[in-house]
């Protein structure tokens, strides 16, 4: 780990609940270098999905910057931060998203449809990633012939196919059971290690903390170790 691929600085997030003002992030100030896997834990509400939206370009702060691989996503329009993350940022959640009359194969061809790839060039790039996450025998199978493991599988090679700088992981192993939550989290190991691909995870689970490289607890709007 070298060069600061996240740099979040002096982040202010605060939402207006009727007369109230609610505080979520507390002038917070973050790095992660290129190839780390960061774990981030905390009490419900204690901001650590807004703080990963933040990363991920899905949400802007109310005051100070995020910047990422050198480019400033608060100074972005809406539509210059879709087409940004479009790019840049792998997207994992709890739930796994995927549409149920479509094949893996084509789920996972999804966000290339917007680009400029042909239709063979697309297939490449989908049998390269269903093959890094192990199901390149389940391509043609559909979400409702997969177990949950293997629909998350599905879900993180649709997250590698645009290649992303950065894998943005909301609570991944949150609805599986405890072998399949192992094999998720050794994917992901796999992926920051042999495919140097950074990795920002919320979890409230502390074995799915344990595979990353560090860990940072956030309560109320503030960072520690």
């Amino acid at each position: 780990m070298s060069d600061s691929l996240v740099k979040v600085d002096s982040v202010n997030k605060t939402y207006q609940r009727g007369g109230e003002k609610l505080v979520v992030l507390d002038n917070l100030n973050l790095e992660v270098p290129k190839g780390d896997f960061l774990a981030l834990m905390g009490p419900s509400g204690s901001g650590k999905s807004t703080l990963l939206n933040l990363i991920g370009g899905l949400d802007t702060p109310t005051s100070g910057s995020v910047e990422v691989d050198g480019e400033n996503l608060d100074k972005m329009n809406s539509k210059q931060l879709s087409n940004w993350r479009a790019s840049h940022v792998g997207f994992i959640f709890q739930f796994y998203n995927l549409l149920p009359v479509l094949t893996a194969q084509k789920n996972v061809e999804l966000p290339l449809l917007l680009t400029k790839l042909s239709g063979s060039q697309r297939k490449s790039h989908v049998d390269t990633v269903l093959e890094i996450v192990g199901l390149a025998d389940r391509a043609g199978h559909k979400p409702n012939e997969l177990s949950g493991g293997q629909q998350q599988r599905v879900a993180i090679a649709r997250a590698l196919v645009s290649d992303p700088d950065i894998l943005v992981c909301d609570e991944p192993t949150g609805d599986l059971d405890r072998d399949t939550a192992t094999e998720i989290l050794e994917l992901l190991q796999i992926l920051n290690k042999d495919h140097d691909k950074t990795i920002l995870m919320v979890t409230h689970d502390p074995m799915a903390a344990d595979s990353a490289k560090r860990t940072l607890h956030l309560d109320k709007g503030k960072l520690s170790n």
